[in-house]
């Protein structure tokens, strides 16, 4: 069930601005997130996508307008204090550590408890058994969708409330792609309250249950993820209609 709490959404960014130095990137957008949804945001490359994320996550900073998170204004919390609260991404492009094998890259996303819990290490393993076979092996050497797997069960290493994902299919094979979406609508029905990014919009809004459509860095659509996929302006503009 999706909830809210007393001011308002689980997570809001409210009438947001970003610039990167005279280029503003979000020009007043406005997205909330209730608690359990599955939310998509979709739009062409450069619509300001990424940024959304990276700002939710406090690695920019609004110029203007607010963030809530919880019945919480977080505005101005450090990248390190959001993933305290509980908001942790997974970046575009994996950003494993190759270097080191799976097992040490899922113990780095449990950095802040100092300590893997053991009953989250194992329940990762469930959801990702391939990763449990490779424990051993350097995240490098993993296949592309191998690596977006260990990406994932990294950051639910640090028990997110609200997992932020930043294009999961890019450069997927189909099928991998279907395995990916799967466990991420497996991750909400435990309770995991999701924000995904992609590029993917018909995989995307199939597997959320609300959407919004950006472009040149504000949201011009919203709507429930099925009124979206039945829109004909988003039909030919993102699901080749």
């Amino acid at each position: 069930m999706v909830k809210t709490n007393e001011n308002g959404a689980f997570f809001k960014l409210d009438d947001v601005s970003v610039s990167y130095g005279q280029i503003e990137a979000l020009k007043g957008v406005t997205v909330e997130v209730g608690e359990g949804e599955i939310v998509s945001l979709i739009g062409a490359n450069g619509a300001g996508k990424s940024t959304t994320l990276m700002t939710i996550s406090g690695i920019l900073k609004p110029k203007k307008g607010k963030k809530y998170f919880d019945g919480e204004d977080v505005t101005d919390a450090s990248a390190d204090g959001i993933v305290g609260r509980g908001i942790v991404q997974v970046p575009e492009g994996r950003r494993i550590f190759p270097r080191m094998s799976v097992q040490e890259n899922l113990e780095m996303g449990a950095f802040r408890r100092h300590k893997a819990d053991t009953g989250t290490l194992d329940h990762v393993f469930e959801l990702f058994p391939i990763l449990k076979e490779r424990r051993g092996q350097k995240g490098g050497t993993l296949s592309g969708g191998e690596q977006q797997m260990l990406a994932i069960a990294r950051s639910l290493m640090a028990e997110p409330r609200l997992l932020l994902l930043d294009e999961p299919s890019l450069g997927l094979a189909p099928k991998i792609v279907e395995d990916i979406f799967a466990t991420i609508n497996r991750i909400n029905s435990e309770g995991i309250t999701v924000f995904l990014v992609e590029q993917n919009a018909a995989m995307a809004l199939d597997v959320s249950h609300r959407g919004y459509v950006m472009e040149t860095g504000k949201v011009v659509l919203q709507d429930t993820s099925a009124n979206l996929l039945e829109n004909e302006e988003v039909q030919k503009a993102y699901l080749g209609g």
